[in-house]
Parts: structure tokens; C-alpha cells; sequence
């Protein structure tokens, strides 16, 4: 007769993270390289934002600057503008480094109101509508 673990002795990092060639698990994606269509490394997705209505991705928030991940801002980026491109290893972006720098942002210890305004800021600021 084998014990089966209670909750307390799973270990977290040896759950397996499935995927298949359309969905991917959240874990996954934090932590992702994005770059330019250039091949330029612009950050990495810090994680991303989800409509709790419809279940969709709104944004992916993307930190960028700063050093060693000190002082670094955060820019969501709409989840449309992103395309994953596996022999990157990440996601590119039409965007470029002067770009992104004049972008809606903001800082570690501010968080904006994720509201329609502030999404409809970000989505225009890209060129995209806003859905």
C-alpha cells in the first residue's frame, strides 16, 4: 500500500506544465523575451492582464529598462500586438527601443486603474481599436 501526498508535500515545481500547439500555460509565458522585428531584445513579459468578463488576454505587461531588473517600468502592450515566434524563442513586436520608450507606462510602486479610458490610451497609442 503506497501513501498517496497530501496537499502540504506536493512540490509545486514538479507539476509537469502541458501545453499543445494553441494554448500555454500562464507560468510559461511570464518571464518570455520580447523583441523588435529587428531582432532587438526590449524586455520580457512580466505577466499579463485578463478580462474577468470574457476570459481574454487585454494586455501583456512588458518590463523594460532600468538595470538588472532595478528600476524597470512596465508597459502593457496589447495582447494583439504580440505574435510568438518560435525560432526567436519569444515575442516580437512592431515596435522599436524610441517607441516603446515614449509608450503608456508605469513604475513599480504605481499601478494605473486598468479601466476603459486607460485601456482605450493604450490601444490608440499602438494604432489598435479598442474592443
Amino acid at each position: 500500500m503506497t501513501d498517496a501526498p497530501t496537499d502540504n508535500e506536493i512540490d509545486i515545481d514538479d507539476i509537469e506544465i502541458d501545453e499543445s500547439d494553441w494554448l500555454i500555460a500562464s507560468n510559461k509565458i511570464e518571464g518570455t523575451a520580447v523583441f523588435n522585428e529587428d531582432g532587438d531584445k526590449l524586455g520580457t513579459i512580466h505577466n499579463f492582464m485578463v478580462d474577468k468578463q470574457s476570459g481574454q488576454v487585454e494586455y501583456a505587461v512588458l518590463t523594460f529598462g532600468g538595470l538588472f531588473g532595478l528600476g524597470a517600468d512596465y508597459y502593457p502592450l496589447p495582447w494583439e500586438s504580440l505574435t510568438y515566434e518560435p525560432e526567436q524563442g519569444g515575442y516580437v513586436v512592431d515596435i522599436d527601443k524610441e517607441m516603446l520608450e515614449k509608450a503608456p507606462r508605469y513604475g513599480a510602486d504605481e499601478e494605473p486603474s486598468f479601466d476603459r479610458a486607460y485601456g482605450e490610451q493604450v490601444y490608440t497609442y499602438y494604432g489598435l481599436p479598442y474592443p
